[in-house]
Parts: C-alpha cells; structure tokens; sequence
C-alpha cells in the first residue's frame, strides 16, 4: 500500500458553549480547559511533518490553529467547508430552556437525518453530506502531500462516514454513526488517500479519535 497523501483532523477545544446550556453559538470561543486542551495539541502536532495548516474559521476552531501556528511556524488558512452543521440563525446561543429554540432545535435535527426536510436558514443532510463530499475531493485535490485541517466533532463525523461507505451512507446509518462515534475536543483523526494492490487511490480512515496528548 501506497500513500498518497495523509490529512490528520483536530477538532478544535473545548468552547465556552460546549459547557454550558445553550445551544451553541457559532462566535462561542475557547474556554480555559478548551485553550489548555489546544496547547496540548499544538505541542503534539509540532512533531508532525506537514505542509499546510488549514482551519474552520469559527473563532473555537480559529483559536485552537493559532495555538499550532505558534508550535510550527505555519500560517493557518481559513477554509469555510470545515465549519460545523449550520444550526437555523435563531437557534444559536439560545438557552436550552427557550420554547421557541427548543422546538427549531428538535425539527432541524430532524432534518439532517431525513431527506428533503429544511428548516430555515439551517443546513440539512443533503448539504452537509455534498458539503462534506466536496471537502474531501478539495483537499485531494490539493498539491500538498500533508496537511493539518482544525474542523468540529459533527462535521468531521460526516467526512469520516462519508469515507467509510461513500454511496452506502445512507441518513439512517449517519444518525446512528452520530449517537455512537463520539468525536472529543482536540481528537486527533487521520485520513489517508492510499491504494491497496489493483484498488485506484482512496480515502481510507487510518486513526479516529486519539486522544493521547489529553492524559499527559
């Protein structure tokens, strides 16, 4: 087997909003076990030989590459395919107990399992599954062999089972890949796009979810 190309995910650290009950704003930033948890990771992937840092722009995501930036002298570049599931704009830093948010929170959830269902101005499973396809085929499409890419846990679970069954994938499989896959702050997973014996190059999930860096 022969590697072609290797992208190593980091989900970003732990946001204020992560701990707290609401319903995630998209400018939530870093809390202060979320910025320690990006230096531990920033300290584990200046030992990665890579080519080009690449990050969401969401300020959690931001904050977490700068932290890597400062370890590896690479300039981040800010891509906006790898921001998280879009939520409807009147959802976002709503407390948990707001009817109203609740009740958008519970259809929009519905419709990124279930097929031509849209809520608002959220994004649904067809847009994050074509989203998340699109990623993938950018990044294999770069001239860089290695890169390093600062993504959210429920977007990059999509990559990861986009990768996993391609055409297969099917709303069903990706809620229960969501419920049981969980992705934690500043995990470290790898893609490679390898071939194996007569099999053309492909996307193949070489480490999901490795953690190590967060018990030193």
């Amino acid at each position: 087997m022969a590697d072609k190309k290797i992208v190593y995910f980091v989900r970003h650290g732990q946001s204020k909003d992560n701990v707290s009950p609401v319903f995630q704003s998209a400018e939530s930033p870093l809390s202060e076990i979320g910025v320690a948890q990006a230096d531990k990771i920033a300290n584990r992937v200046s030992a990665l030989q890579f080519e080009a840092l690449i990050s969401s722009p969401l300020p959690r995501a931001k904050q977490t590459a700068e932290k890597i930036a400062e370890k590896t002298a690479k300039k981040p570049e800010y891509s906006e395919l790898f921001v998280e599931r879009i939520k409807p704009s009147q959802i976002n830093g709503k407390p948990y107990t707001d009817k109203s948010a609740s009740k958008a929170w519970r259809e929009w959830e519905k419709s990124l399992y279930t097929p031509g269902v849209k809520v608002n101005d959220g994004e649904n499973y067809e847009e994050i599954t074509q989203r998340a396809a699109g990623a993938l085929n950018w990044l294999k499409d770069r001239p860089e062999s290695s890169m390093v890419v600062l993504a959210h846990g429920y977007f990059l679970i999509v990559m990861v089972v986009k990768v996993l069954l391609g055409e297969h994938l099917t709303p069903q499989v990706s809620e229960v890949f969501q419920k049981v896959a969980w992705m934690e702050n500043t995990g470290l997973t790898v893609l490679k796009l390898s071939d194996s014996f007569e099999e053309d190059y492909m996307w193949r999930l070489w480490t999901y979810n490795d953690i190590a860096h967060l018990a030193e």
